[in-house]
């Protein structure tokens, strides 16, 4: 236990480091060395990861190592992201909010083992949602972090957000999130429908948690028509998609915050 908690201190203060120096004005070769440091971080974080959540006896899942998961999920998949497109503003932010999600499960009492986590329908069930999940969280950031820079452009001062691409290549990466971010949603919520019985040991059955991903599925299949038929873009996507991203969050780590922390269930 020591070592899993000198290990999350270790992991937060890489992350924090990045995250300070991915946000601050400095060099690129700052920003080469934050790059590394997250590496580094990273790599930690999925060795507590496995001893927290992935145990012999079943996966542990509560709202303390869902948050942390994703946050390493969304930490991982945005570091792949920006070899292509690099956000400094959000991975920054990324960075930071991965801080403080992998010291989480040191606050938060331990989630007890989930039923049938050891089914093959349970699994691609939770991949698939996790995917779904930490894409469309980092598409609702970079949806503020264009909204940010739009409103600075209109006053003159996009000189103060350094090393930002155009806004036309900030919006078709947004896009590129979104829309993979809703097919792995609408695969996710398709093998919940498929493997009910196999992962929750019962028929599907119409919950709060249900209502808020089919929101959330209903508000980014609008966007992304939205965006196809009229052109949807700027601000009108920007709030479409912190909606959606809000909804979702409601669906599954709303749910778990509400019943494990504020009811103790």
């Amino acid at each position: 236990m020591p070592v899993f908690v000198f290990s999350s201190f270790l992991v937060a203060g890489l992350y924090g480091v990045s995250a300070w120096q991915f946000l601050r004005r400095g060099a690129r070769n700052s920003r080469l060395w934050a790059s590394s440091l997250l590496l580094v971080g990273i790599a930690v974080h999925a060795v507590l990861l496995g001893a927290s959540v992935f145990r012999a006896d079943a996966v542990h899942l509560g709202f303390a190592n869902a948050v942390s998961l994703i946050a390493w999920l969304s930490v991982s998949v945005y570091a792949l992201t920006a070899l292509k497109v690099p956000l400094p503003g959000i991975q920054g932010w990324v960075a930071g909010i991965a801080a403080v999600g992998v010291l989480l499960p040191l606050v938060l009492p331990d989630a007890r083992p989930i039923p049938f986590s050891h089914t093959f329908g349970f699994r691609v069930h939770l991949v698939l949602s996790l995917l779904a999940y930490c894409l469309l969280f980092i598409a609702a950031l970079q949806a503020v972090l264009m909204s940010a820079f739009e409103k600075r452009l209109h006053h003159g001062a996009a000189a103060s957000m350094p090393g930002l691409p155009p806004l036309l290549t900030l919006e078709s990466v947004l896009f590129k999130l979104i829309w993979t971010g809703f097919i792995l949603l609408s695969l996710a919520l398709a093998s919940g429908i498929l493997f009910s019985e196999e992962i929750f040991g019962k028929a599907m059955s119409f919950s709060h948690k249900t209502f808020f991903a089919l929101l959330s599925w209903l508000v980014f299949g609008a966007l992304l028509a939205g965006r196809a038929i009229w052109g949807w873009r700027g601000r009108l996507a920007v709030r479409w998609t912190v909606t959606g991203f809000v909804m979702l969050l409601l669906a599954y780590v709303g749910s778990k915050f509400v019943l494990e922390v504020l009811l103790h269930r």
